[in-house]
């Protein structure tokens, strides 16, 4: 215990962001303290901002500041190909593979009863109605869904929802690749990952 009622907020609060435990939280704090009041002037001007500018794009549910995202907005994109994503941030990845040109659809996470996280507490109704009405009714019919989640439980999970979910739309549906990275030496791989490696192998 720290014993400063303030302090000991701080440290709780940044504690409760992704992948910053209690020792971290502690090191941010005490950074944010030392440093001169105008950083953290700044830094709470930029929480707000973020709050108040930020909103889901209406027709994808990325992030942005505008009417819709800047890939919902583009004309030049692929309206017949879309790319299932569980984070916004996971469309940046995708980005710069330059790989895709289609559209995307955020669930906004992947379904975990442990965590008591549903099909109901995701973006997967609004999915399913854009694949039977197109992009939102405009534009040509969606042919082909492209499921970019996790290799873990509850992304096997999730995509197997969705696959039940979407069989007899007349899409084809298909799953990102997961095996042996680019690079990397086969006698350090996993038994999960070689075991998908051989699943998802390609004919030459």
């Amino acid at each position: 215990m720290l014993n400063i009622a303030a302090l000991e907020q701080l440290v709780h609060e940044l504690s409760r962001l992704p992948g910053i435990g209690s020792k971290t939280a502690q090191r941010l704090a005490y950074y944010i303290l030392r440093s001169p009041a105008e950083y953290s002037e700044r830094l709470s001007e930029s929480l707000l901002r973020v709050q108040a500018e930020v909103h889901s794009c209406p027709k994808c549910f990325n992030y942005t500041d505008k009417d819709q995202c800047k890939y919902c907005e583009d004309p030049h994109r692929n309206d017949e190909s879309l790319c299932v994503i569980e984070e916004p941030s996971d469309i940046m990845r995708i980005e710069s593979s330059g790989a895709f040109r289609g559209r995307y659809h955020v669930l906004h996470g992947v379904i975990s009863p442990l965590e008591g996280i549903s099909p109901q507490h995701l973006k997967i109704k609004e999915l399913i109605q854009k694949i039977e009405n197109g992009q939102n009714g405009e534009g040509p019919a969606i042919r082909e869904v492209i499921l970019a989640l996790d290799a873990d439980l509850e992304g096997d999970t999730t995509v197997l929802y969705l696959a039940k979910q979407l069989s007899g739309k007349g899409i084809r549906l298909s799953r990102i690749a997961h095996g042996i990275p680019i690079g990397s030496d086969i006698d350090y791989i996993d038994d999960r990952t070689m075991g998908r490696a051989l699943e998802n192998r390609v004919e030459l």
